[in-house]
């Protein structure tokens, strides 16, 4: 048995944001409605091939048309948060020059919803999409991409600066540089292995600019960044493991982080000579490494890791649920990922770990001393959902009892791992984003890897809460009601000597910044 609602609810601290998330190409569809223009993965979807089962991501969830439906069921689940993503080529059709008033009216009207209901803003700037003209001029291995970036997040600013309350620049480079570029498993279909590696420098330098461009703007909101953690674990005590689980932890992790929090790349990757394309002039790593007011971390699960030739560094269930046979793609290293036999999977075929969040949270705390307040702003898990009607009534209902289990432990994990006396105490954990709110394209994936609280038939488009979407509203309650008690005691106790404003004192702090729902 898992620790209860309530149990849980009692070990979140009064500054917690519990939050959920989506990503715009995942949901809106309407890919050529009111002058969007074409993404790469407009592009690379329409492959024979690309994404399992053909699926097109040209309805997805119709969250375009069915943006107040969607936020009215963030309403009623209780979120403090909610983590969107802007569609580029929507906003910027050819990812320069002017923009797209449309568009720009559709995230007018979605943030105006959330601060109508109560849901403070966390918008992504940059979550895959990338305009087909960039992406046709050489997407992320072309620098000039990073500037135009930047020319994005400055029209965000100027558009939606005054009722954001925090940022993410960009999502995950680790994923677009290794499955977009290096493996041709995400738009734009590159597999160019080693050859990828500038995109990494380009989307970080992105993310620099990004930052300057907000706080020109002068942005009240936090400015963050997301990168993806995966803690690599040696197969065994044999050197040639530990050696391998750490090349893996350097191409997946601190390649992408150690830029960004400590100012320059790991030292291996600067002195091997064949990546030479991380050569760039001193003040990159000046812009890229600037202060930010949280950083984001994507946890999801370990990596077990063995040397010597196997099925490559993709997973076998990960590659059965892309759809296709990614050993020739990934068999050329010299180390493999290993299966957890002990663990339960989900359906990517991703282990079940969640002590190893943990883990991800104190190697974080080691590594990097000036870190900043961190956010788990993606957790989750695909798992095949069972859907039960009841003959009496015929009202649906889903008992996806795994997801709600892999919610709750993981949720646990982090705060016991960040409280007093944890393995991972020096962190200031702020917040945990559910990956995701609904069942969405799921890349090339397609729509075979549901992670959604809310279960959508993608022939009617309806909406149908899981177990775990009444799991996490049951959690949320049970927080208010705890931050409640507290408020009711310290009025009991008098203004000495506790003194609390009366009206500010009538909800939880959410952690998140309060910014004015009436702009």
């Amino acid at each position: 048995m898992h620790i209860t609602a309530k149990e849980l609810a009692a070990l979140i601290p009064p500054d917690f944001t519990l939050g959920v998330g989506t990503a715009a190409f995942q949901i809106e569809g309407a890919l050529d409605e009111d002058g969007r223009g074409p993404a790469g993965w407009d592009v690379f979807s329409a492959k024979p091939g690309a994404i399992v089962g053909g699926g097109s991501p040209a309805v997805a969830c119709d969250h375009y048309h069915r943006m107040p439906e969607d936020v009215a069921l963030m309403k009623q689940l209780g979120v403090d948060s909610y983590r969107f993503s802007l569609s580029w080529p929507r906003i910027q059709p050819t990812g320069s020059g002017p923009v797209n008033p449309a568009g720009l009216a559709f995230y007018d009207r979605l943030l105006d919803e959330l601060l109508a209901s109560g849901i403070s803003p966390m918008m992504t700037i940059y979550h895959w999409d990338t305009p087909l003209a960039l992406d046709d001029a050489g997407g992320w291995l072309n620098r000039d991409t990073a500037y135009r970036l930047a020319e994005f997040a400055a029209i965000a600013a100027a558009a939606y600066g005054d009722r954001v309350a925090r940022w993410v620049t960009i999502n995950e480079p680790a994923t677009v540089t290794t499955n977009g570029y290096a493996l041709g498993l995400h738009s734009p279909g590159e597999a160019l292995l080693l050859k990828a590696l500038p995109t990494v420098h380009h989307q970080l330098l992105g993310h620099g600019l990004a930052v300057q461009a907000l706080r020109a703007a002068g942005v009240p909101g936090e400015i963050g960044m997301t990168n993806v953690y995966s803690p690599m674990v040696p197969n065994s005590i044999n050197p040639l493991d530990k050696l391998s689980a750490g090349i893996m932890d350097l191409a997946q992790n601190r390649l992408y982080a150690d830029p960004v929090l400590l100012g320059r790349y790991p030292d291996l990757i600067r002195a091997a000579h064949f990546f030479g394309s991380f050569e760039h002039p001193d003040e990159d790593m000046e812009i890229i490494s600037q202060p930010l007011d949280f950083y984001g971390l994507n946890y999801y699960m370990p990596t077990k890791v063995a040397v010597g030739a196997g099925e490559g560094v993709i997973p076998a269930g990960m590659a059965e649920a892309m759809g296709d046979d990614l050993t020739a793609a990934s068999g050329g290293t010299p180390f493999h990922v290993e299966a957890w036999p002990e663990a339960d999977t989900t359906a990517y075929g991703w282990p079940v770990k969640p002590d190893y969040m943990g883990v991800a949270l104190k190697e974080m705390a080691e590594r990097y001393p000036n870190l900043p307040p961190v956010i788990l702003t993606e957790g989750g898990a695909s798992f095949e959902d069972i859907i039960v009607r009841d003959e009496a009534t015929n009202r649906t209902f889903i008992p996806d009892e795994r997801r709600l289990k892999y919610l709750s432990d993981h949720i646990e994990a982090a705060l016991r791992a960040t409280a007093p006396g944890g393995e991972a105490e020096a962190i200031d954990l702020r917040g945990y984003y559910v990956w995701s709110l609904m069942d969405n394209f799921e890349w090339s994936a397609g729509y075979n890897q549901p992670f959604g609280l809310l279960h959508v038939d993608f022939q009617t488009l309806e909406r149908t809460p899981k177990a775990s979407y009444f799991w996490l509203q049951e959690l949320i309650e049970e927080r208010n009601l705890a931050a409640s008690a507290v408020v009711a005691v310290a009025r009991a106790m008098g203004p000495d000597p506790v003194e609390l404003d009366p009206v500010e004192s009538e909800a939880p702090d959410d952690g998140v910044p309060a910014l004015d729902a009436s702009a």
